[in-house]
């Protein structure tokens, strides 16, 4: 077995073979965030599930991710990264096992909740992992550019087989392809892994991740039933104001803390702000635009699950393809290149789509799916980099969560927006009723346009220095 020596003198696994176990556990929770998808209509007519029902399929999912992953990372500093990790794996292969069985549409949404519990252990734990596996920079570097395109390819990957499960098997097998490699990552990382804490873990912020639980919590079901309670009942009002109240007791709780679950000085650099804005108009794209276009292929053309994953390859390919295309021009050019091509080709694709009906051609289809593809797959190297860039050392894994956290964040907003935009406009049929969706898509892409030229000025670097020089000179919950 290939072995190195750790800093302390000990024998340890080849960092590589760690960088691979840590790799399938990304491989596993990356691709179930978009496997579900391509199964949604077989699940609707099983169950017998509403639009909203598949709806908070995806977002029971994603909304518990996105408001756990910051506080598992505390917990594997604190416990052992490798005991959380395993912890999380075993969690999220019950969760599988459970919504294979789901007995209904309300029962698969719970066991969703289960299968996010353990992934919030997986994935920035992994990370954790990694930067404490790979020392020299370089090095580190190469293995966060793997992990990356493992994520990218994972993503877009995940409706082809999940069509293809679907249609020769049936939509539960989707859950039950976690089991073996859930299996396999949990036997390695118990064999190759070496346990590890950190010197001084962060404590826990209950508080903080209360308040941010509620405020992902309420938005996200005001958006999903505001339709259906309308908008202007007191639940929806309600939910609504629970929110605001919410996110402001944050921003006035957390600079207090001295270890906040959230250092609200990171938004005070230009870059890490425009990072997070960008990675939740890229992902609320990515997941809303996998969310209508299977229900359109399958519901308005008839294509068959597994037609519909073969409709995704160009997709999925552009992605691939471009994702470390994509780290490369950062390595050299900085993040604008990237971003701008993100932005472009998410503008050209959503126009392109404002046009959909139910005769579009499939070539015109292809297409646009190729040119979103490249502006999802250029996306993810500049957020990470943007977002930790210019970051003191010991910050940067903690800027680099509340970037994953941001994705999270994009893709339960994307898929509860579309849904809510196709249910409001239903009346005027499938392919019409997703046009606002596209509009709101396009300004998404302008937006990213325009925070890529943001967030590259000498201006923006200037805030990012100064909020840098905060964080070294005063701890968090310091005046600064």
């Amino acid at each position: 077995m290939n072995t190195t020596i750790s800093s302390d003198g000990r024998a340890t696994t080849h960092p590589n073979l760690i960088l691979g176990i840590c790799c399938l556990s990304l491989l596993m929770v990356a691709m179930d965030a978009t496997i579900v998808n391509v199964a949604l209509p077989a699940i609707r007519r099983d169950l017998g599930a509403s639009i909203s029902g598949l709806q908070w399929v995806i977002d029971a999912y994603t909304m518990v991710v996105a408001s756990l992953l910051m506080l598992a990372g505390s917990m594997a500093d604190r416990f052992g990264r490798r005991r959380v990790f395993q912890s999380g794996m075993a969690l999220f292969m019950l969760g599988s096992l459970l919504c294979s069985l789901a007995p209904n549409i309300y029962g698969l949404a719970a066991f969703r909740v289960v299968q996010a519990l353990g992934a919030t252990m997986l994935n920035p734990v992994a990370m954790s992992i990694i930067a404490n596996t790979f020392y020299e920079p370089k090095a580190r570097a190469r293995a966060i550019g793997i992990w990356g395109a493992v994520a990218g390819v994972s993503m877009a990957l995940g409706p082809v087989i999940g069509g293809a499960l679907t249609e020769s098997v049936g939509w539960r097998s989707i859950f039950w392809v976690n089991l073996p490699v859930g299996a396999a990552a949990m036997l390695l990382a118990a064999r190759y892994i070496p346990e590890s804490r950190a010197p001084k873990p962060r404590r826990v912020d209950p508080i903080g991740q209360l308040l941010v639980f509620a405020i992902l919590a309420t938005v996200t079901y005001a958006v999903i039933e505001g339709p259906h309670a309308g908008w202007g009942s007191t639940t929806i009002i309600g939910l609504f104001a629970i929110a605001v109240f919410a996110l402001i007791t944050l921003l006035v709780y957390e600079p207090r803390r001295h270890d906040p679950l959230i250092d609200v000085r990171f938004f005070r650099s230009a870059p890490f702000s425009s990072a997070t804005v960008i990675a939740v108009c890229s992902f609320s794209a990515f997941s809303g635009f996998l969310f209508l276009n299977t229900l359109y292929l399958q519901g308005v053309r008839g294509l068959s699950a597994f037609q519909t994953g073969l409709c995704t390859l160009p997709l999925a390919a552009a992605t691939i393809l471009c994702s470390p295309l994509s780290g490369r021009l950062v390595g050299t050019y900085g993040t604008r290149p990237s971003l701008l091509a993100a932005g472009v080709a998410t503008i050209i694709s959503a126009v392109m789509m404002t046009q959909l009906t139910a005769t579009t051609s499939l070539p015109w289809l292809l297409l646009t799916y190729v040119i979103f593809g490249i502006g999802f797959g250029m996306v993810n190297a500049p957020i990470t980099n943007t977002a930790v860039s210019g970051m003191p050392k010991a910050q940067a894994g903690l800027a680099a969560a509340v970037a994953s956290t941001s994705r999270q964040v994009g893709a339960s907003l994307g898929v509860a927006l579309a849904g809510t935009i196709l249910g409001s406009h239903m009346h005027d049929g499938f392919a019409e009723a997703s046009h606002p969706f596209w509009w709101l898509m396009t300004g998404g892409g302008a937006t990213i346009v325009l925070l890529a030229w943001l967030s590259n000025t000498g201006w923006a670097r200037d805030t990012t220095r100064h909020a840098a020089h905060l964080m070294e000179e005063a701890p968090a919950g310091a005046p600064a």
